[in-house]
């Protein structure tokens, strides 16, 4: 019995035994590492960290501890950058790509497009990899179909829509999914923003065949590019699409026709739009900061200041403050106007305000102080610019190059230009050295011309349509038509592709160089392949009158007058001209009247021609009831003139 009685109590122990060895037998060195790491990562003991992982770190050991904590984004993401300082392991692409996953389930999307980003930029991989990696990499556990969205808008970010696309392609035709509206939206946005409108109206009729519901971003996208290409009553008629579709229009879509409508130069339908907002939007939009901006812009552009003035008083009514690009374009557009102390004291506003006059308002200043001649404060303005540590743009450097040419200090031009060839500071779009050679023709410095062609040649730079262009214009106007032909020449066997610019050049050196019937040639040619408008035919208009071809020149005119946006008011500068020289001023006087029947305004030029040969030809009376009469239709007169023939005739 006592025997017995042993040998089951040691039966027992014997099994005992085993499942205690059992319990403690000897883990997986990596799981005793994987533990001991989340457990210094949760109480974010980093130096402790940094000695653990400086060895023994594996791909899997990184994709698991990712996932361990998929939702302490911040400490997964700790632990990652903590992994890429280690000098002896580089992440993989899965590695990444599960970090990715994490971060865009936790909403992380800043974070998941800057790992996109690094993923294509620094580590080399091509979209369709990383792509790939985000597909093999997909867990229910940790991820969601947003990555992809997101994968669309990393390649967006990087300017590329042409990868973007292939990512939607792609996850359509081998992957059988289908991208959001989101991501098409951010793909959309990249074409217009690279101005590939043709190629959004190609893919938004694709989206649109898949089936996609359209949102207001998507509908914004289309208006957006519609006012690109100033459709305005089109992008007007996408709005009430929207309305009709039970989508209600946000501040961003009347922002955008309202500035469509303005650059148009309907500034009129912009703020009837303004006025209009609340009531279409059913109460829903107010007008914002950029909403008085575009409109501020384009009456600005229209030197109407009386309205801006009345525009900026309403928005500090309504609580809206002005920003810098408000007092940018005030200040740009008082000296429009020539009106340099009220901008001068717009800046000191802006400064009381708090705001610092940014790179943009130095430029116009600057640019407009040259225009009217004034070197000395426009000097003065540079030197407090680089005092105020403002850095110079390549506008800034285009405003001086040019300011520094138009008022003769040529010189320092070149001076300027070199230095900034020394820095390295010139873009190669040739636009700095096409103002050199345009005011260097201009100054009959043709040798200079040479050396600066010579200097663009040398850094490896050809001539471009505008430098060809621009050699040409100089050629024609000096009356050597025969090196404006010979430039044209060279232009063509470097497959140089002429514009109407260039042709209207040399139409114009024909024209006033006896050689119009060469011209009408020309343009003859030019109307076969559509590529005339109502600066070709006023140049040869001008040679015909010139010339004194009378029959020709009012069989041209009556041409253009059947076309009505072939004829302008230099058209009928023209004939008035020659009218007043070779018939009467009588002539020239029912002339102006027909100009203004047909709805083309007189201007100080008009006025000018008139009053010149009236001067020489009617009595003092007559002489001011020409100018009284212009007045009356709205012309200002040429202050020179003025002052040269009425002002002593009313003295």
């Amino acid at each position: 019995m006592f025997l017995k009685f042993f040998s089951t109590k040691r039966s027992n122990l014997f099994t005992r035994s085993f499942h205690v060895g059992k319990s403690f037998k000897v883990s997986n060195p990596e799981d005793i590492f994987f533990h001991s790491i989340c457990i210094n990562l949760r109480q974010r003991k980093w130096t402790v960290l940094d000695k653990l992982l400086s060895s023994n770190l594996t791909n899997s050991l990184v994709n698991r501890v990712v996932s361990e904590f998929r939702m302490s984004p911040d400490l997964a993401l700790g632990f990652y950058n903590k992994v890429e300082e280690q000098r002896d392991f580089s992440p993989s692409l899965e590695c990444v790509c599960v970090l990715i996953h994490v971060m865009i389930r936790c909403k992380r999307y800043d974070d998941g497009l800057d790992l996109i980003g690094k993923l294509i930029r620094e580590m080399g991989y091509s979209h369709l990899e990383v792509l790939d990696g985000l597909w093999d990499s997909y867990n229910a556990e940790i991820s969601c179909p947003n990555v992809f969205d997101a994968l669309v808008r990393g390649c967006t970010l990087l300017g590329d829509a042409n990868c973007a696309y292939d990512v939607i392609v792609k996850l359509r035709m081998e992957k059988g999914f289908i991208v959001s509206v989101h991501a098409w939206n951010n793909f959309f946005s990249c074409l217009i923003k690279s101005d590939e409108v043709s190629c959004f109206w190609r893919k938004y009729g694709e989206m649109i065949s898949y089936g996609h519901a359209e949102n207001v971003y998507t509908f914004n996208l289309v208006i957006h590019a519609l006012c690109k290409e100033m459709l305005v009553s089109e992008a007007i008629g996408v709005f009430y699409r929207m309305l009709k579709g039970g989508i209600y229009p946000n501040v961003v879509t009347f922002n955008m026709i309202i500035d469509g409508a303005c650059k148009m130069g309907d500034v009129g339908l912009g703020l009837k739009l303004f006025r209009k907002m609340e009531l279409m939007s059913r109460g829903i939009v107010m007008p914002n900061l950029v909403t008085f901006n575009c409109l501020i812009n384009g009456y600005c552009k229209l030197g109407d200041m009386e309205t801006v003035e009345s525009l900026r008083d309403e928005m500090m009514v309504i609580g809206i403050e002005p920003n810098v690009m408000t007092y940018a374009t005030l200040i740009d557009g008082y000296l429009r106007k020539g009106c340099t102390k009220e901008a001068f004291g717009l800046c000191s506003h802006m400064v009381d305000n708090g705001l610092i006059p940014n790179v943009v308002i130095y430029n116009s200043m600057i640019h407009w102080l040259y225009f009217e001649g004034d070197t000395t404060t426009a000097s003065i303005l540079l030197s407090y610019m680089i005092k105020s540590n403002i850095c110079f743009d390549k506008f800034t450097n285009s405003v001086l190059i040019k300011g520094l040419s138009r008022n003769g200090y040529l010189n320092e031009a070149l001076d300027y230009h070199k230095w900034l060839v020394a820095k390295n500071l010139v873009d190669k779009d040739r636009f700095l050295e096409n103002i050199l050679v345009y005011y260097l023709f201009r100054s009959d410095n043709e040798p200079m011309v040479k050396q600066v062609l010579d200097d663009m040649f040398g850094r490896g730079l050809s001539a471009d349509t505008v430098t060809y262009g621009t050699m040409i214009d100089a050629f024609s106007k000096q009356g050597s038509i025969s090196y404006a032909v010979r430039v044209y020449d060279d232009m063509i066997k470097m497959g140089k592709k002429p514009n109407l610019i260039i042709y209207n050049s040399i139409v114009d050196g024909l024209s006033k160089n006896l050689s119009v019937d060469i011209a009408k040639i020309m343009v003859d040619e030019l109307k076969k392949i559509g590529l005339v408008d109502v600066v070709t035919l006023n140049s040869l208009l001008n040679g015909y009158c010139t010339n004194w071809k009378v029959k020709e020149a009012l069989t041209l005119f009556l041409q253009m007058q059947e076309d009505g946006k072939l004829v302008n008011r230099v058209t009928y500068n023209i004939l008035m001209n020659f009218v007043c020289k070779f018939v009467s001023i009588q002539e020239a006087k029912e002339l102006m009247e027909m100009m203004v029947a047909q709805g083309v305004a007189p201007d100080s030029v008009t006025y000018t021609i008139l009053l010149m040969n009236a001067c020489k030809k009617s009595s003092p009376e007559e002489v001011i009831d020409i100018h009284d009469d212009m007045v009356i239709k709205g012309v200002i007169p040429n202050r020179k003139t003025y002052d040269a023939i009425v002002g002593p005739l009313l003295g």
